[in-house]
């Protein structure tokens, strides 16, 4: 039986969009002891590919660590395929505060030694004897206590665009490397202080909180479900939020947005900004913070070395990237000498800006989504996109949505246009359109026509 993917990235988009339906992008863990990981792991992909659900998902003898995208009209058959196992009957799903439809787009189940990475190798350890959980409001409470210590167990490039006020917030790369700087820095408060940790969903704390009573903390409190739970509920229960910034995410959209507040800094001409993105060179790839006057002119590169390279032949670029092993490395950590406003452990609580109001994403298209075809350039001193029309026909006066992971959902009624350099009426398949569009776009995002 078939137990991987047969689709590439670009055909799993395409198929996404033709069927124009909502998808939700979810996560979810559970520690627990599962005795056959292989085949715990074979009987999902079974199960979550028949339901066309996408996804990167850890599993191993301690549990399972899931960041999903699944079809809406298949979520509660999804949750039923969970229900089969007793560890996960009631288990929490944190549905992600903003929706892309391409967050995930492959199912990828992995078996891993560990669930959460974490250095450590004592069987003494039990990881669930956790701390406290904490929904929201008590969250809240216990941060204005003088006797609480707050510690974010999230990385270096995470904390940096968003995290809680007066946070502990380590220069680390990995969760493992958090462990015994936080045990160090707070040895001499084991008895007196309240230890209240966060994460983005919550099983990283879930580990950590387990830890650090293992280490003879005495008050260890956690956050619920993490801070894609957390800005929920403060939504739900009209809640002030302490977390100010933006909520790294490990999925194309990478991040969605808490509050209004943007409070890092582009890294490469410091202006106030926190949108993450991959250099576009692939033999690179580094994560970093690029605005949309520098992703212009850098044409997404993270340094003009790297700008230079992309200018090169394919075969040339292969070349260069030849026995390195950093290709394809999507989520390589955000550190480079070339970013020259990368700021890591000295994360400020007072915004630098105010992010500008767009349309909620998480608002169900009501009109059917029919996919004409994607962006190919975008003229930032005209205002001006540049789409290749690869299906059906557009015509002046239509009502379209152009969509992406950093663009949102953005709806336009077309009143001019211009069809192979000239004015037209109608474009057909296989043309090249220009219209004016008053925001950024960007090379990923997809052109669609509204039909009621």
């Amino acid at each position: 039986m078939q137990l991987y993917n047969t689709l590439s990235a670009e055909e799993r988009k395409e198929l996404i969009d033709l069927a124009g339906k909502q998808r939700l992008t979810l996560s979810f863990y559970a520690y627990a002891k599962i005795e056959d990981p292989k085949k715990f792991r074979d009987d999902l992909f079974i199960a979550w590919n028949a339901l066309n659900a996408l996804g990167r998902i850890y599993v191993a003898h301690e549990g399972i660590n899931a960041q999903m995208s699944v079809p809406a009209d298949n979520f509660e058959e999804f949750r039923e395929t969970l229900e089969v196992y007793d560890f996960m009957k009631g288990i929490r799903l944190n549905v992600a505060v903003e929706q892309d439809d391409h967050s995930f787009l492959k199912l990828t189940i992995k078996v891993r030694h560990k669930i959460v990475a974490d250095g450590l190798n004592d069987e003494t350890f039990d990881v669930t004897k956790k701390g406290i959980h904490l929904g929201a409001k008590e969250f809240n409470e216990i941060l204005e206590d003088p006797n609480t210590i707050v510690v974010d167990f999230r990385n270096h490039y995470e904390s940096e665009v968003g995290h809680f006020k007066d946070a502990i917030t380590p220069d680390v790369e990995t969760f493992r490397e958090s462990l015994p700087i936080i045990n160090e820095q707070l040895k001499d408060y084991k008895e007196t202080k309240n230890l209240v940790m966060y994460c983005t969903g919550g099983i990283r704390c879930e580990k950590a909180s387990a830890y650090y009573k293992h280490q003879g903390f005495k008050n260890v409190y956690q956050l619920e479900g993490g801070i894609i739970n957390y800005a929920k509920q403060i939504k739900e229960e009209g809640l002030e939020s302490k977390f100010i910034g933006k909520n790294f995410v490990f999925d194309n959209r990478l991040g969605e947005r808490i509050t209004d507040d943007i409070v890092a800094q582009c890294h490469q001409c410091g202006k106030p900004c926190d949108n993450h993105t991959n250099c576009a060179n692939d033999g690179c790839h580094l994560l970093f913070i690029q605005c949309d006057e520098c992703q212009a002119v850098m044409e997404n590169c993270c340094s003009t070395e790297c700008l230079d390279i992309t200018h090169l032949s394919l075969e040339e670029q292969v070349r260069l990237r030849s026995g390195k092993q950093v290709g394809n490395k999507v989520f390589r950590k955000g550190k480079s000498e070339k970013l020259k406003f990368k700021h890591s452990g000295e994360l400020s609580d007072v915004a630098l800006a105010v992010a500008k109001k767009t349309k909620d994403i998480r608002q169900k298209i009501k009109a059917k989504k029919v996919i004409l075809g994607k962006a190919e350039h975008y003229f930032v001193k005209a205002g001006i996109g540049l789409f290749i029309i690869e299906n059906n026909e557009l015509q002046l006066g239509d009502k379209i949505l152009i969509s992406g992971p950093t663009t949102g959902n953005q709806e336009l009624i077309l009143d001019k246009m211009f069809v192979n350099g000239s004015e037209n009426s109608v474009a057909k398949i296989g043309d090249k359109v220009t219209f004016e569009v008053p925001f950024r776009i960007r090379l990923s995002d997809k052109l669609f026509k509204l039909v009621n």
